[in-house]
C-alpha cells in the first residue's frame, strides 16, 4: 500500500475513534459536556454557548454533536483560523448550530468532502443548512433541525452519508 494510502486510513481510523469517544461522552453526560469536550480538543480555540434546556432526543442531539465536529474538523484543516465560536440553541422547535471561525473564509459546500459531509449529515436528520464564508471574512456554517422526538438516522445510515464507520466503544 502506497505511503499516502495508509497515511490517510490511518488518519481515517483516528477519526472515526474521536467520534465515538464523542458520542460516547455525549450520550453519557449530555451535549453540553460532549461539545466542550470536542472544543478542548480543537487545534484553535473555541468558544462553546449552548442553551438548551436538558437533555433532547438522541437524534437530535446526534445531529448537533455532528454539526460541530464536521465544523471544527473543516475549521483546524482549512480556515486558518485563530478561533471559533459554537453556538447551539432551541426555539420553536428546532435546534440551530452555528460554528464561525475568524479564518480565510471562501469556503464552499460543493468543493470538498468536510463541509458536503456536514451537509449530509444535517439533511440525514431532516435539517438544512446555510453557509455564510465570504473570502477574507470567516466561515459560519449554521444548521437547523427539529428538535422535536421524531426517528433519526441510525449509525449506520449516518456511515453510509458521509462514507466513514463510527464505531460504538464501551
Amino acid at each position: 500500500m502506497p505511503a499516502g494510502t495508509e497515511a490517510q486510513a490511518a488518519l481515517t481510523a483516528s477519526r472515526a475513534r474521536i467520534v465515538a469517544a464523542g458520542d460516547q461522552t455525549r450520550r453519557r453526560v449530555g451535549l453540553r459536556s460532549a461539545l466542550r469536550a470536542l472544543a478542548r480538543r480543537s487545534a484553535v480555540p473555541v468558544r462553546v454557548d449552548v442553551r438548551t434546556a436538558g437533555r433532547m432526543p438522541e437524534p437530535v442531539e446526534i445531529a448537533a454533536y455532528f454539526a460541530v465536529f464536521e465544523a471544527l474538523t473543516y475549521t483546524a484543516k482549512h480556515a486558518r483560523a485563530s478561533a471559533a465560536e459554537v453556538e447551539v440553541a432551541t426555539g420553536e422547535g428546532v435546534l440551530r448550530v452555528r460554528v464561525s471561525d475568524d479564518g480565510c473564509g471562501g469556503a464552499d459546500v460543493s468543493h470538498g468532502s468536510g463541509l458536503a459531509g456536514l451537509k449530509d449529515r444535517v439533511e440525514a436528520f431532516g435539517g438544512r443548512i446555510s453557509l455564510h464564508s465570504p473570502p477574507g471574512a470567516g466561515t459560519a456554517p449554521e444548521s437547523s433541525c427539529p428538535s422535536t422526538s421524531r426517528p433519526g438516522p441510525s449509525h449506520r445510515d449516518l456511515d453510509a452519508a458521509v462514507g466513514m464507520r463510527i464505531t460504538k466503544t464501551r
